[in-house]
């Protein structure tokens, strides 16, 4: 029963107790020195808003009233929580199924069934070992659409200074397992 509530409270439960709050000048000093970060922040409910409206408003230009409610329901409702879902799966399946490759000192695993669609956030044993990296998809088959991603920016030099472990790193925090 224990495995059943930390489960839930990984998940979504952690809303419910923190309101979703957490403490930003400890987790994200760097992000609340951008303004560009502060003001998308600051605008929160503006994007929301937008991710409801423009569903409705391209539904109902294709199908009047009918139309922009269907629109809403899976351009808005659903997609915001196939998202989110998706987001949180992270947090309690990816400590409890997986494959654990490199040694931390919590439970988290890396689970290739929602990798893809977590975008690469599904690695997650490798994102506790390396917490700075922006690659979570280390191993040679493990796809990381962000990784990609931060992969052309930096190549765009749009970005800089991107972090990733070098082969010493990992061989060091790799498993008993996988050393063998």
């Amino acid at each position: 029963m224990g495995a059943v509530r930390g489960f839930w409270h990984s998940h979504v439960g952690w809303l419910f107790r923190t309101k979703g709050l957490v403490v930003r000048t400890k987790y994200g000093r760097d992000l609340l020195e951008d303004a560009i970060v502060r003001n998308v922040d600051r605008l929160y409910f503006l994007w929301v808003t937008l991710g409801f409206v423009l569903p409705f408003a391209v539904g109902y230009l294709f199908d009047g009233l009918r139309g922009g409610v269907e629109a809403t329901i899976w351009g808005g409702l659903v997609r915001i929580a196939v998202f989110q879902h998706i987001t949180w799966s992270v947090n309690s399946i990816c400590h409890m199924f997986g494959r654990r490759d490199f040694d931390v000192r919590d439970e988290s695993r890396n689970n290739w069934l929602l990798a893809l669609p977590s975008l690469g956030e599904a690695w997650h044993n490798n994102h506790h070992a390396f917490p700075s990296s922006a690659v979570h998809g280390l191993g040679r088959h493990q796809l990381d659409l962000s990784a990609l991603v931060i992969r052309g920016l930096e190549k765009a030099r749009l970005v800089w200074d991107v972090k990733v472990p070098d082969v010493t790193s990992q061989a060091r925090r790799r498993t008993a397992a996988d050393a063998a």
